[in-house]
């Protein structure tokens, strides 16, 4: 199954509001791993893991370094 990262985002904002309403300590973290093939992949950690792979359009290096200014 083809993940998005509209996807991983709703997933996310999900486990968010989860952890926000319960009524103790939670922990959400999110790992990005470069692949190959112009894809990442998503780990959310939150009591389980929940893993994503996800298409990436490899960006030039003068795009990279205008978005990290």
């Amino acid at each position: 199954m083809a993940h998005t990262n509209e996807t991983v985002l709703a997933k996310i904002y999900q486990l968010y509001e989860s952890v926000f309403r319960h009524d103790g300590f939670g922990e959400l973290r999110v790992e990005v791993r470069l692949l190959k093939r112009g894809q990442k992949e998503i780990i959310i950690h939150c009591g389980k893991q929940y893993r994503y792979v996800v298409d990436y359009p490899s960006q030039s290096t003068d795009e990279m370094n205008s978005v990290c200014k």
